[in-house]
């Protein structure tokens, strides 16, 4: 099932083999749907993190792992000698490596570096880590970046500020979608204001344009980080989710997103969300199909095990035809608080 809401185009863009590019842009994150050469993440092996979801979420890892090895190669850092065992029997595709490393959890896409070309040479961009703002301060968090990093062989240009990738989605072409609830937390960087962060990120990312939504999913512990709410398709077309049904906790927030990024000038399509999902003590968890990855033409979204899974994967498709949409089982891994976009990182080529 998939919605379009408004549509805008932008002059300052061009076609480059077959991607829309900024003319100028002296930083580029490219977007997910380019070409990379390397998907990073990492293996749930934490016990005490994990408790008696452990096993389910290094399963449904491997899945995810071994259906993008599908598209090239695939790093997967893993965490003491028990991990590695479970990761050598699940993660058995020959695209797959595994690669011994410290770290406190699996959030590679908040704790690992940003991959950007800096003047045409490629870098990893690497910031401070404080836990999700002190909430889940983990030894070896601060640190997994330039592991990843050192190991890519690629150098590294660090920023004296707190940002986790999971909370900016960038269009490729100098545009970039984030929250209000998450970057001008205190929580991360003190009292910040809109515009001193808008000029930080345009700074960083040598970007053209922030486009900013409120806030994120209920029960988020991210503090709305953009991967659960809103996507770039292409430059200029975003996609965020509908409510599944009545009972959606989140339908408000939908609504006042997609209004938001028409209001930007965004072409807004739709896919439904997997609507009312609840913990073991019945609290609303923060599931989301938006949580999806994108690596050289598979695309591998996150489901729930509710009624919306197929139409969201259906959506997906007609929005990427050029690519395979799998739909996964993501429960184990949600009880981390997260999903499959958040434990992994793009690679981009040189």
């Amino acid at each position: 099932m998939l919605a379009t809401v408004a549509h805008a185009e932008s002059d300052a863009l061009i076609l480059f083999r077959g991607t829309i590019m900024s003319k100028t842009l002296p930083i580029i994150i490219p977007h997910e749907a380019d070409t990379m050469q390397r998907l990073w993440t990492a293996f749930p092996s934490a016990a005490d993190l994990w408790l008696e979801n452990l096993p389910g979420a290094q399963a449904e890892v491997a899945d995810m792992v071994n259906a993008l090895a599908t598209a090239g190669p695939v790093s997967v850092l893993v965490d003491g000698t028990a991990a590695m065992a479970r990761a050598q029997h699940l993660c058995n595709h020959a695209n797959v490596t595994l690669v011994p490393a410290r770290f406190g959890d699996i959030w590679l896409r908040d704790t690992g570096p940003i991959f950007a070309r800096v003047d045409g040479q490629k870098q990893a961009l690497r910031f401070l880590n404080n836990g999700w703002g002190g909430k889940y301060d983990l030894p070896h968090d601060d640190t997994v970046g330039d592991v990843v990093a050192e190991t890519a062989g690629v150098p590294i240009i660090r920023h004296d500020y707190v940002l986790e990738g999971g909370a900016l989605e960038f269009d490729g072409a100098g545009s970039i979608l984030t929250t209000r609830e998450c970057l001008l937390n205190p929580n991360r960087n003190g009292p910040v204001t809109e515009t001193e962060v808008t000029s930080r990120l345009i700074k960083t990312f040598g970007a053209e344009k922030i486009i900013w939504l409120d806030g994120g999913l209920i029960n988020d512990h991210t503090d709305g980080h953009i991967d659960n709410l809103a996507r770039f398709v292409a430059p200029g077309h975003a996609l965020c989710q509908h409510a599944a049904n009545a009972e959606d906790p989140n339908a408000a927030i939908f609504a006042t997103a997609a209004a938001s990024l028409k209001q930007a000038g965004l072409q807004v399509s739709t896919i439904p969300s997997p609507g009312l999902v609840t913990d073991e003590d019945g609290e609303v968890v923060a599931a989301s199909h938006m949580n999806y990855v994108i690596y050289n033409g598979v695309i591998v979204m996150p489901h729930y095990g509710t009624a919306s899974a197929e139409a969201a994967r259906e959506g997906l498709a007609q929005l990427f035809p050029q690519h395979r949409v799998i739909a996964l089982p993501a429960r184990s891994v949600l009880t981390g608080g997260g999903s499959f976009h958040c434990i992994t990182q793009q690679e981009i080529t040189a």
